[in-house]
């Protein structure tokens, strides 16, 4: 694999992996936060690696559906880690409620990016 592939894909994990411990500590207090909950950010350094093959993938591939099912298949893992992780720590927390609304969001993401990362037309 290529290397700046990898320190991407590398830098992207500790990038959302910081920003979730942002958020969850803003939300919940840094004090409250389990030592589980910081370790689990650690997996979203090697999360990141699968779709560091996929992304460059969708983003050449013309037909859309395609396009936004691998954009959808690549957020998939560090997506759910982030969702999963900080829906945990709420005493309320629902597995279903979490699993539907990550689902949503896959697809949302998947299609959003299929617009954005388009291949350009040739001309």
């Amino acid at each position: 694999m290529n290397s700046l592939i990898l320190r991407t894909a590398l830098m992207t994990g500790v990038v959302i992996g910081a920003v979730n411990i942002v958020f969850a500590g803003v939300e919940n207090g840094f004090a409250n936060l389990p030592i589980w909950f910081y370790l689990v950010q650690l997996l979203l350094i090697p999360a990141m690696i699968f779709p560091s093959r996929l992304f460059p993938q969708a983003a050449v591939t013309k037909n859309y559906l395609q396009r936004a099912g691998l954009y959808a298949l690549g957020w998939a893992v560090p997506y759910a880690v982030y969702t999963f992780s900080s829906d945990a720590l709420s005493i309320a927390f629902d597995p279903a409620r979490t699993l539907l609304k990550y689902l949503l969001m896959v697809v949302i993401f998947g299609a959003v990016f299929a617009v954005l990362r388009a291949p350009k037309a040739e001309k």
